[in-house]
């Protein structure tokens, strides 16, 4: 999750001494950022955007569902817990179970025999029911443990899961609690960070080989770094505060260039899928990302790629985004307490302002303002732990309103590189700043889904250049949510556009110099041309599984292109896996589609296993456990 960083402190007091304030629908100041254009203060003080003399008025903040209600704000009672929703017309089933820890690696509720129902926002847990044969955790004679909840509606679809500890025997308190993690993060040969979150503020500490790592405050969001470890070696780490003792494990990276043998896995595009039941548990696919985790746990893999959509998003609310990363979150939670999944943006991680016509039709979308609190970067910054060693924003760049003032989102934890031996693996953005309504950007300015932007691309230079000079890795694999060759479902988007260079963003008021195609070409340059060890681009978006090789042969540019075309002076692949769980695209005709192979629409597991020089791949079915590609990159 985001920590507290020299730019953000600047950000905030920039902003608040050089920034020209208005009203928004809310009532409260809020800043325009100079990146956008054309949006006006009403006399009631709502924005608008003027579209050919027509008001398009920002549209209200709305939630279907938030995070800080749906949790149910858990109550001890003479009987057992209670739980308030906050929405007095909410009605459905509570279903509820023991969690047996220390009886497992993974600890999952075990529910019980019966749910109760919600109504009027409210239900009640009777503990009571939950004696002799069902006490499996004893907690009768310890007077104390931990119930698992699921919060369905009362259409049957799954909307949350949570975690309560409660202590007594009747009546009953809710305790502190592991709501959610701990998460292993930012592996080095040294340590790692531990990071989870509480139900209470609380000072907790983790125990790792008889030394204590404390948290330096109390809160309820910890993260904790561990250092003074060993390499490549295995650590059991215990995470204790009031009642809470729950002990897990992880293995340090091995020491830079050991080259030892490794496995890591990738995929994209866990959006909740159709199907019923756990394949959306509100915004997420959890039955597929499950599905997903626990075959790469069984493949021993070293650490975990994802490359955006994680969830459905595309919302206005905070609350509401913060409540479909917390069900990812859980849906992996119980291989995360073992090694680290990196994380990254997709275009499905927009929050946004929006803004509508007469008729009630969303004609433009932004990514939500003040950025450095409110933006999808500064959001899903918070709600993970990624490293913090990328571009500070794309302030400085030729197109920058104002090289005095901060006017961009921060590229702090959603664009950044991580090694691992022999291995670096480069993360990009290529939805920032995104603005989802693509005919709307000349309009008020905005991202453009796929591009990668100028700042961005100077640090992916000088990281290629400083990786390529480093002994110590073998093999670099950049990844990015949007294809640079889509193959099925997003060839009029992504980096081709129907072979269309026009598209690109507006910066106040203003195109940036180079369109999509331009762009795609001067980051294959970079990747294929002045880089020897990038082996593969990871990619996602498309709800498939392909391989495309990328060499001389292959066919990358429109008929009748008019700028300089980029020559791919030797072959790389591009290795599509959006296929955790989102609803599939079948495959249509490109250019390059000769060097398209192993396409399918099954879900999908990669795993990459690395070997010194040697990198192998393999392809699996999560779901059957089925192998349909295999190959040699290296």
């Amino acid at each position: 999750m985001s920590r507290i960083f020299g730019f953000k402190s600047l950000l905030s007091a920039v902003l608040f001494f050089n920034s020209n304030y208005i009203h928004c629908q809310d009532k409260k100041p809020q800043h325009v950022p100079a990146v956008y254009t054309n949006i006006h203060e009403a006399e009631d003080g709502r924005l608008y955007v003027n579209k050919n003399g027509e008001r398009l008025y920002e549209a209200p903040v709305t939630s279907k569902y938030k995070l800080s209600h749906i949790k149910g704000s858990p109550q001890g009672s003479d009987n057992g817990i209670s739980f308030d929703f906050q929405n007095p017309i909410f009605k459905g089933k509570l279903y509820y179970g023991f969690i047996p820890y220390g009886d497992s690696k993974h600890p999952l509720p075990v529910y019980f025999k019966s749910s109760v129902d919600i109504t009027h926002g409210k239900a009640a847990i009777d503990l009571k029911r939950m004696r002799g044969k069902y006490d499996m955790i004893g907690w009768e004679k310890s007077g104390k443990g931990t119930i698992g909840y699921r919060v369905v509606n009362w259409q049957g679809a799954i909307i949350y899961d949570g975690k309560v500890a409660f202590t007594g025997t009747g009546p009953f308190s809710v305790d502190q609690t592991l709501i959610e993690g701990p998460f292993v993060n930012l592996l080095t040969p040294n340590g790692a960070t531990i990071s989870f979150e509480t139900n209470l503020a609380t000072k907790p500490r983790v125990v790792v080989d008889g030394k204590t790592f404390s948290a330096a405050d109390s809160s309820t969001h910890h993260e904790i770094p561990i250092n003074g470890l060993e390499p490549d070696k295995v650590y059991d780490y215990e995470v204790i505060f009031g009642n809470v003792n729950q002990k897990y494990h992880f293995k340090t990276a091995p020491s830079p260039g050991t080259r030892t043998s490794f496995t890591f896995s990738y995929a994209s595009d866990s959006r909740n899928g159709n199907g019923g039941g756990e394949r959306n548990v509100y915004g997420a696919n959890f039955y597929i990302m499950k599905k997903i985790m626990a075959l790469s746990k069984q493949q021993g893999v070293a650490f975990t790629q994802f490359s955006g959509d994680l969830i459905n998003g595309y919302l206005t609310d905070k609350d509401e985004i913060n409540l479909q990363y917390a069900n990812w979150k859980r849906a992996v939670e119980p291989f995360w307490h073992y090694f680290p999944i990196y994380v990254s943006m997709g275009n499905h991680e927009a929050l946004y302002r929006g803004f509508k016509n007469e008729g009630g039709r969303t004609i433009a979308r932004i990514d939500r303002f003040p950025f450095d609190t409110a933006s999808a970067e500064s959001v899903f910054g918070a709600n993970f732990v990624n490293p913090s060693n990328g571009p500070v924003s794309e302030d400085g760049a030729v197109y920058d309103p104002n090289p005095m003032r901060m006017d961009f989102p921060s590229y702090d934890e959603n664009v950044f590189y991580y090694t691992y031996d022999n291995v670096a693996v480069i993360v990009l953005n290529s939805n920032y700043l995104y603005s989802p309504s693509i005919g709307s950007i000349p309009l008020t300015g905005g991202g453009l889904h796929g591009y990668i932007m100028d700042q961005q691309l100077s640090w992916l230079g000088t990281t290629l250049q400083a990786l390529e000079s480093n002994n110590a890795i073998d093999h670099i694999f950049v990844t990015q949510h949007t294809p640079f060759f889509p193959n099925g479902g997003h060839v009029t988007d992504d980096m081709w556009y129907n072979g269309n260079n026009k598209f690109r963003p507006y910066i106040a008021g203003n195109e940036v110099p180079y369109g999509i195609i331009e762009r795609r070409d001067q980051l294959l340059d970079l990747i294929a041309n002045k880089s020897s060890k990038v082996i593969a681009i990871l990619t996602g978006d498309e709800h498939n599984y392909a391989r495309t090789e990328i060499g001389s042969n292959t066919i990358i540019h429109p008929q009748n292109y008019d700028k300089p075309k980029v020559a791919v002076s030797r072959t790389i692949y591009q290795i599509n896996n959006g296929a955790a769980g989102a609803p599939y695209y079948a495959q249509e005709p490109t250019p390059w589609s000769p060097f398209v192979s192993g396409f399918t629409t099954q879900n999908a597991l990669v795993l990459f296993h690395i070997s010194g020089n040697s990198v192998e791949v393999e392809v699996i079915n999560p779901d059957t456990l089925e192998k349909f590609d295999s190959y040699k990159l290296r």
